[in-house]
């Protein structure tokens, strides 16, 4: 199984798991890679993800480079282009059939716009994976992730599960009762939860789904 990678919003630590997923997949003797078919600004995502795949270039898994860290239809029209989704999705099918697995990274948030009438949600619903949500684990996140996952369903995509991100090693009373909760009122399991700077990952939530 491959899976779009999703977050309530951006900066929620995306890449850090997609990086740690595809790392964690290939030492357990899978052949796993990480696409992330659209950067804004520098490329440092990309620059993660092809390292974790096991040295991939970065036209491989980032095909479309955007130099404005705004979203990418605004990004695209400072460039005066515009975003192409069947050249993406062209671009993907050919690279999913390299790999056993493949981790897609989308750019911001759910619903960022990519061009005209055409978001990061129907990219990821013309991709077809399920969807695994990052959520910041801080103040807001109960709200923003049951949004997320309604629209996730919405499009008729299923949400294979949340990774609790932990942003700062001090923990909040928001922080520390979000887990309780939240698996409750989204209907959907935490596969993953992500201490401040951890490097590793347990695979079997990810190998195995309840």
């Amino acid at each position: 199984m491959s899976w779009f990678v999703t977050g309530t919003d951006t900066n929620v630590g995306k890449t850090w798991f997609s990086r740690l997923l595809v790392s964690t997949l290939r030492e357990n003797g899978i052949h796993a890679a990480g696409y992330k078919p659209v950067c804004c600004g520098d490329r440092d995502d990309a620059v993660a993800l092809a390292e974790a795949s096991g040295g991939l270039s970065l036209e491989e898994v980032n095909p479309v480079w955007l130099k404005a860290a705004v979203a990418p239809k605004v990004a695209a029209m400072l460039e005066h282009s515009q975003v192409n989704p069947g050249m993406i999705l062209a671009d993907f099918k050919l690279f999913e059939k390299r790999f056993d697995r493949v981790v897609v990274e989308g750019a911001g948030g759910w619903r960022v716009p990519l061009a005209d009438g055409y978001d990061m949600a129907d990219l990821a619903t013309d991709i077809g994976l399920p969807v695994i949500v990052v959520v910041a684990n801080r103040l807001g996140a109960l709200n923003h992730t049951i949004l997320t996952v309604e629209d996730i369903r919405a499009s008729g995509l299923e949400v294979a599960g949340l990774v609790l991100n932990h942003l700062q090693d001090e923990l909040d009373t928001a922080a520390i009762t979000n887990k309780g909760v939240i698996e409750d009122l989204v209907e959907a399991p935490i596969l993953a939860e992500i201490i401040h700077g951890q490097d590793f990952l347990d695979i079997d939530p990810f190998l195995n789904p309840a």
